[in-house]
């Protein structure tokens, strides 16, 4: 399970290195794809494969999903990293989630987001003053 939130910086020619304690828990094929909230989302191959098969579960006659498969899979790319965990960070996803120089890595149980540093902030403040309202959201399902 990938926990935690960890800083870091975009070097040269858009080059990003996934944190050591990400990174160890990864395995096989490293995808990287749009997010929602305007992040980004990194899953290895068995978790994307899980993730691919939720949404083609549901009938492809959906709007829905086909809008999902969409944003998705049309999105995705496939991450090749050196022993140090950094790759280049494809610029069409670097637009998409408006990353600019710091940038968070953020464990979130079965994939890990990819923040702009100041986005990021943006949401954790709006999460905070919302997390009880959140919380009670969720007990009433």
């Amino acid at each position: 399970m990938f926990i935690g939130e960890y800083g870091t910086q975009l070097g040269e020619k858009n080059r990003l290195a996934i944190p050591k304690k990400l990174r160890d828990q990864l395995n096989g094929q490293v995808i990287l794809t749009r997010g929602y909230e305007r992040c980004l989302i990194m899953v290895d191959s068995e978790r994307w494969d899980a993730l691919i098969s939720e949404v083609n579960s549901r009938p492809l006659l959906s709007l829905n999903v086909r809008d999902t498969k969409r944003y998705l899979i049309g999105g995705a790319v496939e991450v090749e990293y050196d022993n140090q965990g950094r790759f280049v960070l494809p610029e069409s996803l670097k637009d998409f989630g408006s990353i600019q120089e710091k940038v968070i890595f953020l464990g979130v149980g079965e994939w890990i987001e990819i923040w702009d540093e100041d986005r990021w902030k943006t949401k954790l403040d709006d999460l905070s003053k919302n997390v009880s309202d959140i919380a009670e959201r969720l007990s009433e399902k």
